[in-house]
């Protein structure tokens, strides 16, 4: 029989603050590190949707100048609209082979960021604006916010660290909240596994995979540097910059 591991619970009274850390100077908020993890997470094999930039369910929509660095997939709805006046740099698939199977290796991603635990795994809830985060796996039992502060990514040094953030229900970024990364972190080594839908509010700067089981909205001038990968829902654009990593 498996036994659960057991959580590390973050709180107040267990952050450690990293004296003489090098920090984005741009980012002056975030200033709270988390306790480091010890187990090191192999990647998520993203399979045949590593190459879109958005991959949706139900339907794609967008209005105004949005332009997306990668390809673009749906499956299995058929609608997609608002191109132009968007601009797409790559690829359309619509219920082709591409965009099918894309769908079925998202699923097998998604569940096997839903599925990674570790002695350390890390917990988290609220709001995360403020937070600096290290190489690892964190845990959300509800929803998660960037709303008070802005997110850091630290790789430490490693460029090939791996991030994984397992949220239970909702993400939301609230309007003009930045997610930054140092230390060598990449973006297309962070992976956000959203149980339900995810929410960018209007100019906010967003950084890694999201795979949401529903949907994906982005208010006008939000930005990606990663993937907007939804399962069952639509992935909604208005004026926004998506390239993928």
């Amino acid at each position: 029989m498996r036994t659960k591991k057991p959580l590390i619970i973050l709180s107040l009274a267990s952050v450690l603050f990293f004296i003489g850390c090098k920090k984005d100077e741009t980012n002056q908020t975030n200033t709270t590190p988390i306790t480091l993890q010890t187990t090191v997470q192999a990647n998520v094999s993203l399979g045949g949707s590593s190459t879109l930039a958005i991959l949706a369910g139900s339907a794609i929509t967008n209005t105004g100048n949005t332009v997306i660095t990668g390809d673009m997939g749906l499956s299995p709805g058929s609608s997609v609209g608002g191109f132009p006046p968007g601009i797409l740099n790559g690829v359309l698939h619509i219920n082709d082979n591409i965009a099918t199977q894309a769908k079925l290796d998202l699923t097998a991603a998604y569940n096997d960021a839903a599925g990674r635990t570790s002695t350390d795994i890390v917990a988290l809830s609220g709001n995360i604006g403020g937070l600096t985060l290290t190489p690892g796996l964190y845990k959300s039992t509800s929803s998660l916010a960037i709303s008070s502060g802005d997110l850091t990514f630290d790789a430490m040094g490693n460029p090939n660290a791996v991030f994984i953030i397992q949220i239970a229900s909702s993400l939301t970024i609230t309007s003009g909240r930045k997610v930054f990364l140092i230390g060598g972190a990449q973006a297309k080594n962070i992976f956000w596994q959203v149980g339900s839908s995810a929410t960018f509010g209007t100019t906010s700067v967003f950084k890694g995979t999201v795979m949401a089981m529903q949907s994906i909205t982005f208010n006008t001038g939000a930005t990606l540097d990663g993937q907007a990968l939804a399962r069952t829902g639509a992935v909604i654009m208005s004026g926004n910059t998506i390239v993928i990593q």
